[in-house]
């Protein structure tokens, strides 16, 4: 995945793991660190940035708070997807050690990625509002007892030290980023696997769901994703966002496709892009 010039928005601080993954698809492409998700978004809708990155979904702590809500109403396509696996690195000032260190500093999900690690050295953990913010805070203190847990990347960036790598406690924990663009570009139907994501709403019958979702099971189309929530406050009107593999040109999507319709007041495609090389299709 590769695209040349112009910026990619990311939320985040440089060295955040969604500035990884920025690296990781675009490298001709300049990252543009954005304070919220929205800012990303709003990036790439004024034209200012060509492309977002945005984490959808972790492997160890599900799916990113508020992602689902924003996509359907963002404006933007999503035209691809990219994993990056994460490794936690102890990062401190130059010079520190290991053996000095007595507090670590991350966003209390890094650090609940390593509780074996903290604990087997004795450091103490510190909330952070995110992990490339506690590199670059311990960069600024320069106290060889206080340490920050974050990427390589990040220690790269602030000047610090990996007092000791790849620290987290489960080696399988990765990140799914979907790329999100002001133009809609699909996947070639004859280019390989690809990935079809949309949310719809059921119609108010009994069994709707699975009327809806019969289509997919009787067509052979694989289903890895569903997911419900809540839209407008209301406990009746639920929303429903799926990935499946396939594109919707190919005849088992289409026909699963038009049996879902059927059975739904609201569908709608969010992008069909090529699945990437980490799902090994």
């Amino acid at each position: 995945m590769t695209q040349s010039g112009g910026l990619v928005a990311f939320q985040g601080e440089l060295g955040a793991y969604s500035h990884q993954a920025c690296r990781e698809a675009f490298p001709e492409m300049t990252p543009l660190p954005c304070a919220t998700f929205e800012d990303a978004i709003a990036a790439v809708r004024s034209g200012e940035a060509r492309r977002a990155m945005l984490p959808v979904e972790n492997s160890l702590y599900g799916r990113v708070a508020d992602i689902h809500h924003l996509l359907p109403e963002s404006g933007l396509y999503i035209i691809g997807e990219h994993f990056v696996p994460i490794r936690l690195q102890l990062l401190g000032a130059p010079g520190a050690a290991l053996a000095g260190v007595k507090e670590a500093q991350s966003h209390t999900v890094a650090l609940g990625q390593c509780r074996r690690f903290l604990k087997d050295h004795a450091i103490r953990p510190v909330i952070g509002s995110d992990t490339a913010g506690s590199a670059k805070q311990i960069a600024e203190i320069a106290e060889p007892s206080r340490a920050a847990i974050a990427s390589r990347l990040a220690g790269e960036i602030y000047g610090l030290d990996v007092l000791a790598e790849d620290i987290e406690d489960a080696d399988h924990n990765t990140t799914r980023f979907l790329v999100m663009a002001r133009q809609k570009i699909e996947a070639d139907p004859m280019d390989g696997p690809a990935m079809t994501t949309f949310v719809f709403q059921v119609r108010n019958v009994p069994a709707a769901l699975y009327k809806a979702m019969g289509g997919f099971a009787t067509n052979g189309v694989n289903m890895v994703k569903l997911e419900s929530y809540m839209t407008d406050g209301s406990f009746t009107a639920t929303q429903f966002y799926a990935d499946i593999e396939g594109h919707p040109e190919s005849e088992p999507v289409r026909l699963a496709f038009e049996e879902l319709a059927f059975f739904t007041s609201y569908l709608k495609v969010l992008g069909v892009y090529p699945a990437a090389p980490f799902r090994g299709l």
